[in-house]
């Protein structure tokens, strides 16, 4: 290890199996280099000075124009989804260069500036004159300029794509345009991906300027104002051990991003609980699935939700109240993994006395005003989407505000979270440049779902999966089950989601397979989320790894041990749609409430090998079967399965009162 640091420049982050416990949190040093290790959005060029301080203010001026379109703009589709792209391609080449590890400072060279101003000279003359190219229609392609400006377009982007999203969905993309312009004439391909709302245009990008930039920019400001590492404590102060999970929970909601969500939010919670004499990657692996399942967590859920609503045609406040019950089960089972390690290892938590005390915290509870605010914005219907999370950037500014008066007032020494004008413009530029990543993704994601569009694609599709499938359900949800989480092993939840929906969520809702649309739709959102911590390539638990300085693979097995439920949760809605809330009366709601959480009880103890005592190998594979049994939805397999239960507990009872061992 002395001889790999002696090597490497940037702090060391080999996972070390034998690491004392971290006592303090992770520095900011450790935290970005994790980032730029796991997270390819943190791979940028390196601006200092004056250049750095153009490109701030740049950023944040395309976070401001996005705000103010969303909000008020009467432009034509074509015009203002143009004019997102070319500044979304302008801002991508400013910050990404053609690879990894470029540290010359204030350096662009000069093929990125001739691809970027070409690349968005076609968005930025499409815009400009999309009146009367609409107007052309498909004779657009008859004139070589149009055709070699739509190609030089589409190259830009996805060069862009390789750069900060990753080469997997490129290979994506390329496969399926191969095979368009292998079946399809050259022309109606380039008119349909560059010159129409079916491909580069499609409903991803639509959203993405429309919804999730604004969305992103408030995360940013949330991040800024305290308001993040507010959730932290006060998570701390409820719930002790479990704050990890809370916390993440929180803020990964308005992140949506789990690797960076992982980083941040673990350089405190991962410390903390390998203080408390968790294993490494244990706690890492805490971090990475409670992160992760912060994309599922009601009222935010990240940014694909926002694609959901739009792909179901449905409002986005039915979307999140759909999610609550299956994001109840998905932390409901972290909690129970992690409430059953403590017991095997007989640890007893943070000492109260070092918590932060729930008192001292609750006067500063204005904090969560924005996110109140925010609900119930969107639970009431009264106002649009982009509208209501404008108001909470308001509110978060306004929060922001008066927290820099209390600090001055009760002479406070802690002033890192006020809210400054500098602070003000990093929220806009970081909701900018993470807006940059997004927007390329859903742009790949209009590019597949053109050329399923153009090609007739999706019938042949559901044909071959039927016929693979024989038309069982299980069956057919499994296969998609592994396409999901493989096509997630490299692309980001955003573009993975748009994907699925247009190739395998079809599937699902054909009448052959009959799975309800709601359940198909979210069946494909949770794998697609849930493969950031899936092994082999569980970047959010590599992660996690890193900063708990343990072995990646063993961080990333606890991981997906700890959100076992979101592994089985999604064949329960997907077979029974009650959870979802569809056509669910309270008590069918609360049958498959209670047995799905004895359920999965039931499988974090034949996981964790512990319940009331260690579990013998024998009864842990009951016990898993029976957890089993318990999800599926039948009468007769609940009551196997809480039988099951009751005689493990009388079992375990027996056998400690012999030991003279006290039940825990």
């Amino acid at each position: 290890m002395a001889k790999e640091k002696k090597k490497a420049p940037e702090p060391e982050l080999t996972p070390d199996v034998n690491a004392a416990a971290d006592t303090e949190t992770g520095s900011a040093a450790d935290v970005e280099a994790v980032m730029k290790k796991y997270d390819r959005e943190s791979n940028t060029r390196l601006w200092e000075g004056v250049p750095r301080q153009i490109m701030r203010y740049l950023a944040a001026v395309f976070s401001l124009y996005c705000i103010y379109v969303t909000l008020f703009s009467t432009m034509m589709p074509e015009e203002r989804l143009n004019i997102f792209l070319g500044c979304v391609l302008v801002l991508g080449y400013l910050h990404y260069p053609i690879k990894k590890g470029v540290a010359r400072g204030n350096y662009i060279p000069w093929y990125d500036i001739v691809i970027m101003v070409v690349g968005a000279i076609p968005f930025f003359y499409f815009a400009a004159n999309a009146t009367s190219i609409i107007k052309l229609a498909t004779r657009v392609t008859q004139d070589p300029k149009m055709v070699v400006m739509a190609v030089v377009g589409i190259l830009a982007f996805m060069e862009l794509c390789r750069r900060c999203v990753g080469i997997p969905i490129l290979c994506v993309v390329g496969a399926l345009m191969v095979y368009t312009f292998a079946n399809v004439r050259f022309g109606k391909v380039i008119y349909d991906l560059f010159y129409t709302t079916a491909g580069l245009m499609n409903t991803p990008i639509n959203v993405c300027a429309k919804y999730i930039v604004v969305f992103i920019i408030f995360g940013a400001f949330l991040e800024r104002t305290g308001i993040s590492q507010f959730f932290i404590s006060l998570a701390n102060a409820l719930v002790g051990r479990f704050s990890a999970v809370i916390s993440s929970a929180l803020c990964g909601m308005v992140s949506g991003s789990s690797v960076g969500n992982t980083v941040t939010t673990g350089s405190v919670t991962i410390p903390m609980m390998k203080k408390t004499g968790y294993k490494g990657e244990f706690a890492g692996a805490v971090e990475a699935a409670a992160s992760t399942g912060g994309q599922i967590m009601p009222p935010i859920m990240g940014a694909a939700a926002f694609l959901m609503a739009e792909y179901m045609g449905i409002p986005y406040g039915q979307v999140a109240l759909k999610a609550i019950l299956p994001a109840v089960l998905y932390f409901s089972g972290i909690f129970i993994v992690v409430h059953l390690e403590a017991k095997r290892l007989g640890l007893k938590g943070i000492p109260k006395e070092q918590l932060p005390k729930f008192l001292k915290l609750l006067p500063r509870v204005y904090l969560l005003l924005p996110l109140v605010v925010l609900v119930w914005l969107v639970a009431s219907g009264t106002r649009t989407m982009q509208f209501s999370a404008a108001v909470a950037i308001i509110v978060t500014i306004a929060v922001g505000l008066v927290n820099n008066v209390v600090t001055k007032v009760t002479k406070s020494e802690d002033k890192t979270d006020n809210l400054t004008f500098g602070k003000f413009v990093d929220a806009l530029e970081a909701g900018a440049k993470s807006s940059v990543t997004v927007a390329v993704a859903c742009a790949m994601a209009g590019l597949v779902a053109g050329c399923i569009t153009s090609t007739g694609l999706a019938s042949k599709l559901i044909s071959a999966v039927v016929a693979v499938s024989g038309g069982h359900a299980f069956i057919a949800l499994f296969f998609t089950m592994l396409c999901c989480i493989v096509l997630g092993m490299g692309v980001p939840t955003t573009a993975n989601y748009c994907i699925m929906a247009s190739t395998c969520a079809p599937i699902l809702m054909s009448e052959a397979i009959g799975i309800p649309a709601i359940a198909a739709h979210f069946f494909v959102f949770y794998f697609g989320i849930v493969a950031d911590i899936t092994p082999p390539v569980a970047l959010a638990a590599y992660a996690g790894s890193a900063i708990a300085k343990a072995p990646p693979m063993k961080t990333a097995l606890n991981a997906t041990k700890l959100a076992i439920a979101a592994f089985v949760v999604p064949y329960i809605f997907a077979m029974n749609p009650v959870m979802l809330l569809v056509d669910a009366s309270a008590l069918q709601i609360v049958q498959v409430v209670v047995t799905s959480i004895v359920g999965i009880l039931m499988l974090g103890m034949g996981l964790e090998g512990y319940f009331r005592g260690a579990l013998a190998w024998p009864l842990r594979i009951v016990s898993l079967a029976a957890g089993l049994l318990l999800l599926v939805p039948s009468t007769w397999t609940d009551i196997v399965g809480i039988a099951v239960l009751a005689l493990i507990f009388l079992f375990q009872t027996v056998v400690n009162r012999k030991k003279n061992i006290p039940a825990a």
